[in-house]
């Protein structure tokens, strides 16, 4: 199986920022798009920001301009970098990743993290 292990969470104070890092490890074979998803309390999970493999981004609304979304391929890691962060953006944030395992390398499969908690508070 897929392993995805974020790092990086915490309460930070409005107008701060945060780095959230997720790498995959276990029996990956080949990651192709990887990406971050919240969920706020009472709200449906929502996606944050995705990227190719090749370094294609696509970003929510909410956080265009403030959030970038990046990832190493050697490493198997994809970053999320918070800047101008509001308390709208408190949420539980989630790693996924499109992959296949050596297990079987010929399927498909969306693997996630546990959740990292991010607070924006005074």
């Amino acid at each position: 199986q897929v392993q995805l292990v974020e790092s990086g969470g915490g309460l930070v104070q409005p107008g701060g920022s945060l780095r959230l890092s997720c790498a995959a490890s276990g029996s990956v074979f080949f990651i192709y798009d990887m990406g971050w998803y919240r969920q706020a309390p009472g709200k449906q999970r929502e996606l944050v920001a995705d990227i190719t493999r090749s370094g294609n981004t696509n970003y929510a609304d909410s956080v265009k301009g403030r959030f970038t979304i990046s990832r190493d391929n050697a490493k198997n890691t994809v970053y999320l970098q918070m800047n101008s962060m509001s308390p709208e953006d408190t949420a539980v944030y989630y790693c996924n990743a499109h992959a296949t395992s050596v297990l079987s390398v010929n399927f498909e499969a969306d693997y996630w993290g546990q959740g990292t908690q991010v607070t924006v508070s005074s």
